[in-house]
């Protein structure tokens, strides 16, 4: 997402290290990203974190300073909105952006930092507005993440977001030439992304969550459907090419009963995703179940890809 704010330093190690921090906890990732079957995850895990303190004695400890890092945003730190694209020459884009969103931000347009995820125009749909995602953080938050790595002694590279990380994961699952949903179920809501061809064609969040589908009832799981369904059908009016050919469900700590539901009531199939098919893993590195869900989007993060040699 907010890639290219900050200037690249040397690291000794391939790939990204990613760092996401929770509530008085770390979570981190190293991976190095490729196509299917090229990536791979050289170690992951969760280290308690009750200060700035600790989390410069857990980057030395854990030698955090030999990789290019990046930090991955919570939600409640960003805006992800989509616009139409403006008609302008690349180099004036952001700007263009910045002033299309102004309405949307409940703070000044000019005290946010803003990336762009283009979204593809399909061929042959030339007469369809050209859409993508502006990204949108608080200056302020964007500046406290640089300073509190930069105290830790982390070398930032990248700031990045979990639709992003998700779009990842769900690249290396995608069917030849078809488009692939991707459902990640976390506490209190769901993060739903649906991919064609590595890029990001739809990311919504919905609000039913582990802690909704938890109750007895199965109206949680009936409103995740509807609102799934909801998304399928305004990707296919507007983006048929990218529409999913299956829906993959991220880990989940335990067993909910929505691959059933959702198996018994979709249009298109569903399944589970099992890490162990589409990356390598290193020595040590155990991505079962709990460990699988609560570090996701760090898994997904340290995947970033590039052609170039970093």
């Amino acid at each position: 997402m907010i890639g290219g704010l900050f200037k690249r330093r040397g690291a000794h190690q391939p790939g990204w290290l990613a760092i996401s921090i929770q509530p008085g906890e770390l979570h981190f990732a190293h991976g190095v990203g490729g196509a299917a079957g090229q990536c791979s995850i050289k170690r992951c895990g969760t280290q308690a974190l009750e200060d700035d303190k600790q989390l410069e004695r857990v980057a030395k400890e854990l030698g955090f300073g030999r990789h290019h890092c990046l930090a991955l945003l919570p939600p409640s730190d960003y805006q992800i909105l989509l616009v139409e694209a403006p008609n302008v020459p690349a180099l004036e884009l952001k700007t263009a952006v910045r002033w299309r969103i102004k309405d949307m931000l409940d703070y000044h347009v000019q005290d946010a930092t803003i990336d762009v995820l283009d979204i593809p125009v399909e061929p042959g749909a030339a007469g369809r507005p050209h859409s993508m995602y502006a990204v949108a953080a608080r200056n302020e938050v964007i500046q406290a993440c640089i300073e509190r790595f930069t105290a830790a002694h982390i070398p930032l590279t990248v700031i990045d977001i979990p639709e992003t990380a998700q779009r990842n994961i769900a690249a290396l699952l995608e069917p030849p030439d078809r488009g692939l949903a991707l459902l990640y179920v976390d506490r209190g809501q769901s993060l739903l992304t649906v991919t064609f061809r590595g890029e990001l064609y739809l990311a919504r969040r919905i609000d039913v969550g582990l802690d909704h589908l938890d109750e007895e009832s199965s109206d949680s799981r009936n409103r995740l459907l509807l609102e799934l369904q909801r998304s399928f059908d305004h990707l296919e009016r507007q983006f048929p090419l990218a529409l999913p050919a299956k829906l993959v469900l991220a880990p989940t700590p335990y067993e909910t009963g929505l691959r059933s539901h959702l198996s018994q009531n979709l249009d298109i199939p569903s399944e589970e995703l099992n890490f162990s098919d589409i990356l390598e893993l290193d020595e040590g590195v155990s991505l079962e179940d709990e460990v699988g869900w609560r570090l996701f989007h760090v898994l997904g993060a340290a995947l970033r890809f590039e052609p170039r040699a970093l």
